[in-house]
């Protein structure tokens, strides 16, 4: 926003970046893999970064899916998944539709998904308020967000335009069984193990 010579606020137009190009900000070199950034409704937004146990809970679950999953559905960590022409989130995990070779010229595609997790210590709130509604309105069936400082497990499923309309937090010493991916069943203790319970 500006003022006018009134000093009255005036509306300044801004420049909304599509998922075309981002991608070529990236290929011109502006943001490396080192870069921890994401395409949320045309703005470039930083992520947080990478604590610890943050990285463990990911590779624990990685392998957990992985081997679970392996010949039935693809695994995706900390990837590209475009949501719109504005939006191309990095969840930590996604499992889709398909195997090895379905994704090899192309990014992961709302339409694709299953189901996304997302594991949060600081970036709790951003996820809950400004990636999962995404995730409902773009029609991805199944999200899970893992909250380390309580090592607890919101499902959300059910996706509309306003958001997911069923919600189902899971604790310690109870399963998860997925209603998107057939046949997958985790506890919240395989998930977090003890080490959420741990400093960072």
């Amino acid at each position: 926003m500006g003022l006018s010579d009134s000093g009255a606020a005036v509306a300044i137009p801004r420049h909304r970046f599509t998922v075309e190009d981002y991608a070529r900000l990236g290929e011109a070199g502006i943001f490396t893999e080192a870069d921890r950034v994401e395409l949320i409704d045309g703005e470039i937004r930083d992520m947080t970064p990478i604590g610890r146990l943050h990285a463990w809970i990911v590779n624990r679950l990685t392998w957990r899916l992985v081997t679970r999953l392996a010949g039935r559905a693809w695994v995706s960590v900390q990837n590209p998944l475009r949501l719109d022409r504005y939006t191309e989130p990095q969840p930590d995990l996604v499992v889709a539709r398909g195997g090895e070779d379905d994704y090899a010229d192309r990014h992961l595609e709302a339409g694709d998904i299953l189901l996304v997790v997302e594991v949060a210590d600081s970036s709790l709130r951003y996820d809950r308020i400004e990636k999962i509604p995404r995730y409902a309105r773009a029609g991805i069936p199944e999200v899970w967000l893992v909250d380390i400082a309580s090592g607890a497990v919101t499902v959300f499923t059910s996706p509309g335009p306003d958001g997911y309309a069923d919600r189902r937090v899971f604790r310690r010493g109870e399963e998860i069984a997925s209603t998107a991916v057939a046949g997958l069943q985790l506890t919240v203790d395989e998930i977090v193990g003890r080490g959420a319970d741990r400093r960072r």
